[in-house]
């Protein structure tokens, strides 16, 4: 039997695609990046995913582990410039997760949400180890673990567990299953799986691991050191890598085991304006070196994201607030399958049902609060600090005094004023890509996510005239109290995107930054040493995500 026909046995006929134009949204990325692949295989239970990766192994294909597709980096989906074909494992049929020890900690499976772990969390009034933006669009656990994802929460940092279920290709070629979970599940892969599968285990009686951790180690006190000339959290950080956590999809990750925390209670935003980022970076040296409590989160965005989003991220912040996030992924799928049929009728433009959410976007009003739009006409840049429990009287004495002596001002978020903010906040990351299908012209953009130095006080970037010239719009927003920050830039028609960026990393290498931050490095950016590192011990043999981070594609690391 061929490699398709065993796939097909183990998953059925109707969980694989085997036709390129309705496999298309599975091979290519959210932003950018495309490749070919044999199939795209959706396994429903653990067993079965494993038994699609020893078929895959046994036929020495390529295994491009995929979850919600949301890397903005190209890092789950293939390439050009294998030596083998590729098939895509797609996990997301695989949704369950179990709350363990009353809840203090989770099990995540590849196709546990954030969102949904978010809402089982609440059921005991618990939250998850971060959150994130992709959240809404049906970012899976396992790729936020996989992929080093940060998030807005200060306090918790990336999402990491060194406790992890997860299939590996050894240095003698063989498949192994690896538990690590500090559950005993038996010794055969079949019996780790189907006992997992079945809860056969005391779920709220799990010994904790003396060795072993489930989340991140003391980003408080990292946090907290604004003095130093290292950046809080960034992609290839040594002491973030282990195992499944930052594994790029060198192992095909079955289960994670994470802890939970409790939930904040009582919360409120303060939504800061001022026209100096000098004013912003005295605040935030302040709260994190002096505040007893700090932060939830600090999301800044500038007047120019600002006022884009409002243009361009309008449909999306209605259909979120409207609909809520559940349906998103669902939409998303709609939205591919739209575009896969139009696309082969002339009379429709491509990327014809983003185009058409856009105008009807306009029929609506203006859903921006008007407090926020008095600050969009007086101010440059916003802040978004959110307090809880007995930071927020903190909060509110200093920002008090604080803004006697300084320029701009605050206001106390009320409930509607939140929601809104943090939702034209998220849809910002989008506005870069909306625009360029908009123009249906050779436009580039670039896409930049870099973690600056924890003492750079000079973090809102000014760029010299012959870069600067060469752009249309700089979309600045991301996560300011850890100097993680988000710089989308849309290009003059005919600028070269990949020399332009070259130019642009090379000044940020020059303030001692590091990129990616939070991103997968994806087919963007070549990988640091450490990543590498990391890599090839997972993956020996170079099967799982070959030439992630610019290495090489080829079977056994050969040269690239």
């Amino acid at each position: 039997m061929s490699t398709v026909e065993d796939l097909t046995a183990i998953v059925g006929k109707k969980h694989i695609v085997t036709n390129a134009a309705k496999s298309l949204r599975f091979r290519k990325g959210y932003r950018s990046g495309y490749g070919e692949a044999v199939a795209v295989v959706m396994p429903g239970t653990l067993l079965e995913m494993w038994r699609v990766i020893e078929v895959l192994h046994r036929d020495n294909l390529i295994i491009i582990m995929q979850a919600s597709n949301t890397s903005l980096t190209e890092g789950s989906t293939p390439t050009e410039g294998y030596d083998r074909p590729a098939v895509i494992v797609k996990g997301s049929r695989i949704k369950d997760l179990q709350l363990i020890n009353q809840g203090k900690q989770v099990l995540a499976f590849p196709g546990t949400t954030l969102f949904n772990l978010e809402k089982a969390l609440k059921t005991v009034n618990r939250e998850p180890h971060s959150v994130i933006g992709s959240s809404t669009l049906g970012a899976s656990v396992i790729g936020g673990v996989n992929n080093n994802s940060g998030g807005a929460l200060i306090q918790r940092g990336p999402a990491y567990t060194e406790l992890a279920l997860y299939a590996r290709i050894d240095e003698n070629d063989q498949l192994q299953l690896v538990n690590h979970l500090g559950i005993d599940l038996g010794d055969t892969p079949e019996e780790i799986l189907d006992n997992l599968a079945n809860r056969r285990f005391d779920i709220n009686n799990l010994p904790n691991s003396d060795e072993r951790v489930g989340h991140n180690r003391n980003y408080e006190e990292r946090v907290r050191n604004i003095d130093s000339d290292e950046p809080t959290r960034y992609n290839a950080d040594p002491e973030e890598l282990y195992e499944a956590s930052g594994a790029a999809g060198t192992v095909a990750t079955f289960a994670v085991r994470l802890d939970t925390f409790p939930s904040e209670g009582e919360s409120q935003v303060f939504y800061i304006g001022t026209n100096s980022p000098a004013v912003l970076e005295k605040l935030r040296r302040h709260i994190l070196s002096e505040f007893k409590n700090l932060p939830v989160s600090g999301e800044y965005m500038h007047k120019e994201a600002y006022e884009l989003a409002k243009l361009y991220g309008k449909d999306s912040l209605i259909v979120i607030d409207k609909l809520g996030t559940s349906l998103l992924p669902t939409m998303f799928g709609l939205k591919a399958t739209a575009e896969r049929i139009l696309g082969h009728i002339p009379t429709f433009k491509p990327y014809f049902p983003d185009r058409f959410l856009q105008h009807a976007g306009q029929v609506f009003p203006n859903q921006l609060p008007q407090r926020l739009e008095d600050y969009a006409n007086r101010f440059d840049h916003y802040l978004q600090l959110k307090m809880a429990g007995a930071g927020i009287a903190e909060a509110r004495a200093y920002l008090q005094d604080f803004f006697k002596k300084e320029d701009g001002e605050y206001f106390e978020a009320n409930a509607d004023e939140t929601n809104k903010a943090a939702l034209h906040r998220y849809v910002t990351a989008s506005v870069a890509i909306r625009y360029q299908e908009l123009k249906q012209d050779k436009i580039d953009i670039l896409p930049i996510d870099v973690a600056l130095r924890r003492n750079d006080d000079n973090w809102f970037e000014t760029l010299p005239k012959e870069i600067d010239d060469k752009i249309e719009y700089k979309i600045y927003y991301g996560h300011f109290l850890d100097h993680v920050m988000h710089q989308d830039y849309i290009l003059k028609p005919g600028v070269d995107g990949h020399e332009l960026k070259k130019q642009m990393l090379e000044i940020l290498d020059q303030r001692g930054a590091i990129y990616p931050a939070e991103h997968n490095v994806g087919h963007m950016y070549k990988a640091a040493p450490s990543l590498v590192e990391h890599y090839k011990k997972n993956d020996p043999t170079n099967s799982f995500n070959p030439g992630i981070g610019q290495t090489s594609m080829k079977k056994w690391w050969g040269e690239y």
